[in-house]
């Protein structure tokens, strides 16, 4: 009598997770890395951080109580 080993559905989930991982890896290892174009000047500062600005004044205004 010959024994075999059913199809196990973990082994299947895992196999399609390790497939798809390694696809990602491809897609990823064959782009590269992007490149910056370089600028002859400085970029504007841009301000960081919390502003007010009028759609949000506006909101504070109907908060009012």
């Amino acid at each position: 009598m010959k024994t075999t080993k059913p199809n196990n559905r973990r082994d299947f989930l895992l196999a399609a997770g390790l497939g798809g991982a390694g696809a990602v890896a491809a897609v990823v290892a064959a782009r590269g890395v992007p490149r910056v174009a370089a600028k002859d000047e400085p970029a504007a500062v841009q301000p960081t951080g919390y502003r007010a600005s009028a759609h949000i004044l506006k909101y504070y205004k109907t908060t009012e109580v």
